[in-house]
């Protein structure tokens, strides 16, 4: 009986295209953007899931919003939603609302706020959000209505996880979460974090590196640039400092295979405009490094190494520099590749889309080390180009029918 309901669901969803077009096409409208990235937050996004959630019938739908005072409803929403099954023990499904500015426009061949199908490929739709992580979001409303209209009760419970502020640290997101409701994941639970995968459907992730993100400023002495002995020029010192970062990616030289790349990285990012006209020498250079750390080194190693660093440019260069922590998330133990929800999840993807997986370790972040964190398995998977945050962001629809499919099938457990 419970393959017969299983097959049920399974070929409801096989004709979810157009339903995954007009998700996406609605959430992407509604853009989610953070106050950190100069939007109105995701509460128009929490809204509109809700409501369509509602129409379907689903009405166990919990809410744990945080406070923020920066958006105008004064509030960063983060749902839970139920839907019971002939067992309490659940499979999580989650996704976060939240998603990245466009950045340059004219590098998109299209809008990037308006969901777009391609010309020679209709399964082929372009816009912001639609892999990261607007995927995740429509594939468990998609598993969620099926269930509804296809009148099914399927072993595992499902739960629907929705968060803020992923992008910008998860303050408002799931760590609040968590500590609203330190236990809502049950001891037995499956938690799936649909935010990283593969084009070919093979890749699980279960490990993540520490993440330090590093402000640099350097201080100095502005001066007319014809003058440049009155002054002490910031943006030579912090030139400097930045091909210094080289050398610290060096003295952290450990490799681990299971990462991809195996080691740690130090990579300079974000730099803030100095003066405005070419006549006069800085004084002041503001610049950000981005630190993906392999879990055998701490976060603090690599920072008393940049502030080292940093100690040595202000020496050479008669400035100041303070090395600043923007975020900082250690790595957590990886997911047992023998774990529950591993097991569950490759089972599903060779009966849903024929392949074997394998599993890995990525530098990215996603929640699922809030999980790991806990001692909570949690699997990182989903069939997607791994094309987030770059222009004409890009997804297949089949890729969220197959997803959603391979998620069904873990509701069931024979």
């Amino acid at each position: 009986m419970s393959l017969e309901q299983k097959q049920k669901v399974l070929a409801a969803l096989a004709d979810g295209s157009e339903r995954a077009f007009q998700l996406q096409s609605s959430l992407t409208a509604l853009r989610g953007l953070g106050p950190a990235n100069f939007g109105d937050g995701e509460q128009a996004k929490a809204d509109y899931l809700e409501s369509w959630l509602r129409a379907f019938g689903i009405d166990d739908i919990e809410h744990v919003d945080a406070p923020d005072s920066r958006v105008p409803s004064g509030k960063r929403p983060n749902i839970i939603v139920r839907i019971p099954g002939k067992s309490e023990k659940t499979l999580w499904i989650l996704g976060h609302m939240d998603v990245v500015p466009a950045g340059d426009e004219n590098l998109w061949n299209t809008d990037p706020w308006t969901v777009t199908r391609d010309e020679n490929d209709p399964d082929l739709i372009y816009g912001r959000g639609v892999e990261d992580n607007q995927q995740a979001i429509v594939c468990g409303c998609m598993v969620a209505a099926a269930l509804k209209e296809q009148g099914v009760t399927p072993d595992l419970s499902l739960g629907l996880i929705f968060v803020s502020d992923e992008e910008t640290g998860n303050a408002y997101g799931i760590q609040h979460l968590f500590a609203e409701r330190p236990d809502f994941v049950k001891e037995g639970d499956l938690v799936m974090v649909p935010d990283s995968g593969s084009e070919d459907g093979r890749f699980i992730e279960v490990a993540e590196k520490g993440i330090l993100w590093l402000q640099v400023t350097v201080q100095g002495r502005q001066c007319h640039a014809s003058k440049p002995d009155d002054g002490r020029n910031a943006l030579v010192a912090a030139a400097a400092m930045i091909l210094g970062v080289g050398d610290v990616e060096k003295h952290f030289d450990a490799r681990n295979d299971i990462f991809s790349p195996n080691r740690s990285t130090f990579t300079p990012t974000k730099h803030e405009a100095n003066v405005p006209n070419v006549n006069t020498m800085p004084g002041r250079e503001v610049f950000c490094i981005d630190c993906r750390v392999l879990p055998c080194y701490t976060l603090d190693e690599v920072l008393t190494a940049f502030r080292a660093l940093g100690a040595k440019i202000a020496g050479e260069y008669g400035v100041s520099v303070d090395v600043d922590i923007v975020m900082s998330e250690p790595a957590a133990a990886p997911t047992p590749e023998d774990s529950a929800v591993v097991v569950s999840l490759k089972k599903a993807v060779k009966e849903v889309l024929g392949v074997e997986c394998w599993c890995g370790g990525v530098g990215g972040s996603t929640v699922a080390v809030s999980f790991r964190e806990r001692g909570i398995s949690a699997a990182v998977w989903a069939h997607i180009f791994e094309n987030c945050h770059t222009p004409n962001e890009a997804a297949r629809l089949s890729f969220a029918v197959g997803d959603a499919q391979v998620y069904a099938s873990m509701l069931f457990t024979d």
